[in-house]
């Protein structure tokens, strides 16, 4: 790679932003950016997740808040983050493009008001008929008393989090349409420390209050969204976006990122739609069922958290600049690039999680009341969700650069017909094999989604370079093998060494585990010549020794 820091843009007098002469070339550098600032969000996503599991295990009040915060979160990921911010940026990109920063400017207020009015009318209505939407969801919980009405109370808490989080989205897209990658992607940590903060300080003061402990994480919840907006708008400022209270439905920018986000919403439905179908028939599973699936499904989306969606941030910009040029050329070569850095990360991640999935659920969770039953059930949940890792970061690259195509219709249908597909899967092995088949759907369902949705954008742009995809294929599954022999070996061995480890010895076997793959993996890419490993290693190497991360 030829850069180690993103281009900066022009200056704000400046009357268009122009498009860098070779965008490709800062794709692994921008990925790498966004993942650092990923990685400390999901590091301090495991320590939220420790914090809930030592105060609350997989009991029934963790059943209820994981359902109750499914709401908002559903709304939030196909309204707000998913669809909102795939119609934004590609049209954000154009208006900054052409018509430079002043409109940009006012693009993007119009998107945050208009965001407002729509999401506050959603909370509104949420909020009215909790009580109904909750018993939809989670019928099954009125046979636990109290545990229905508490998961009520909780998603009334929780709904307001919608507006915040469409809110910071909207600033998020301005900001990754500017090249400025690290403070949009730290922003989530600080949902994870409210959180956290609120797990240690508040849960012990609930019952004085007469309130439920898992309330104090509801509230949490809230918290944690203000303080995604407060991250990313003072970045903002410095940039010199100034908040006003303009609204103008006749914009024609607007029009468009609203039209894109209707068929948008339904492209981006699968994942969620697919999650809440999964949380409804895991609700008849009995208790612990739906928490076992949530932690499991956390980490899971750690890797793709960290690499899948850092990598598909970086290429969208480029993706849109590319678009917005009529450089089908440039983009082919982004989403090919992508792609191929994306197989390179995630196919070994997956294998890793299903090797190592029990010792890392027990380092990680089995404390408190996070039991060791918890663990074995968390563990196979997970070692059934790991082979979607594929499928999920895939269809993060592929949606967005058909919204960059200005197609958001192809990708609506194909999820339409991934939704179907998962509650038959869902439905049939749900009856045959428990709540781990509702992992196995949701697996399948996205690796189906990722196979066609890829499929049809090789048609749109005629390939995607597709020797070099097959062949960087083929090596990285060789070298995936060699890599998942040595952690077998690896893991199996401590096994046999501590039939009952304790906290340091799983400690040294799980990062003896990681070590080893992650060594063998490494040599075997070299011996392999895989370029896109060697892209990442000299990418990291460029990072650590050079200037620090521009926001």
């Amino acid at each position: 790679m030829t850069r180690s820091e993103p281009a900066a843009p022009a200056p704000a007098s400046s009357p268009t932003e122009p498009s860098s002469g070779n965008d490709n070339s800062g794709l692994t550098g921008s990925a790498t950016v966004v993942g650092a600032a990923t990685m400390t969000s999901r590091a301090l996503g495991l320590v939220r997740d420790q914090a809930l599991a030592f105060y609350f295990g997989a009991g029934d009040a963790m059943d209820a808040f994981y359902v109750a915060f499914r709401v908002p979160n559903l709304m939030r990921d196909l309204f707000a983050e998913g669809a909102m911010s795939a119609a934004f940026v590609p049209t954000f990109t154009r208006r900054l493009t052409h018509d430079g920063r002043e409109a940009a400017w006012r693009l993007g207020t119009q998107l945050i008001n208009a965001l407002v009015v729509v999401t506050g009318v959603l909370v509104a209505a949420g909020i009215l008929f909790a009580e109904p939407i909750t018993r939809t969801i989670a019928g099954d919980f009125a046979a636990v008393p109290g545990k229905l009405e508490l998961t009520t109370q909780m998603t009334r808490l929780m709904l307001p989090f919608l507006t915040l989080v469409a809110i910071a989205a909207a600033c998020m897209g301005m900001l990754n349409s500017l090249r400025r990658f690290f403070t949009p992607a730290l922003s989530p940590a600080m949902f994870n420390v409210s959180l956290i903060v609120c797990a240690v300080a508040l849960v012990p003061l609930m019952p004085s209050i007469g309130l439920d402990p898992i309330m104090a994480i509801a509230l949490g919840v809230v918290v944690g969204g203000l303080g995604q907006i407060g991250a990313q708008y003072w970045a903002l400022r410095r940039e010199g976006f100034r908040y006003r209270l303009l609204l103008d439905p006749r914009d024609q920018g607007l029009r468009e990122v609203l039209s894109l986000m209707g068929p948008g919403t339904i492209a981006g439905a699968a994942l969620q739609i697919n999650l809440l179908v999964t949380t409804i028939l895991a609700t008849s599973q009995g208790t612990s069922a739906v928490s076992w699936l949530t932690y499991s499904f956390r980490l899971m989306y750690l890797p793709i958290g960290i690499f899948g969606v850092s990598i598909a941030t970086a290429a969208l910009p480029v993706l849109s600049r590319h678009a917005a040029l009529d450089e089908l050329a440039g983009v082919r070569s982004t989403v090919s690039e992508a792609l191929r850095l994306m197989l390179m990360l995630m196919i070994p991640a997956t294998v890793g999680l299903m090797l190592l999935a029990e010792p890392i659920v027990r380092l990680i969770f089995e404390r408190g009341l996070f039991t060791a039953t918890d663990t074995r059930g968390t563990a196979l949940a997970l070692a059934c969700y790991a082979p979607g890792i594929i499928g999920y970061s895939a269809v993060r690259l592929a949606v967005p650069s058909f919204y960059a195509l200005g197609t958001s219709f192809t990708p609506a249908l194909v999820s339409i017909g991934t939704i179907v597909l998962n509650i038959a899967l869902n439905l049939v092995l749900v009856d045959a094999v428990g709540y781990q088949g509702l992992a196995m759907g949701n697996a399948i369902a996205a690796l189906s989604n990722a196979g066609i949705l890829l499929f049809l954008l090789r048609i749109r742009l005629g390939g995607l370079d597709d020797r070099l995809v097959l062949d960087s294929l083929a090596r990285i599954a060789v070298a995936t093998a060699i890599m998942g022999a040595a952690v077998w070996a690896t893991a199996r061995r401590f096994e046999t060494l501590w039939p009952e480890p304790g906290l340091m010895e799983q400690l040294v076997a799980v990062s003896s585990g990681i070590g080893i793959g992650l060594a063998t993996l490494a040599l075997a890419a070299r011996l392999l010549r895989l370029r896109e490993f060697e892209q990442v290693m000299a990418q990291l190497g460029r990072r650590f020794r050079r200037r620090p991360i521009r926001t």
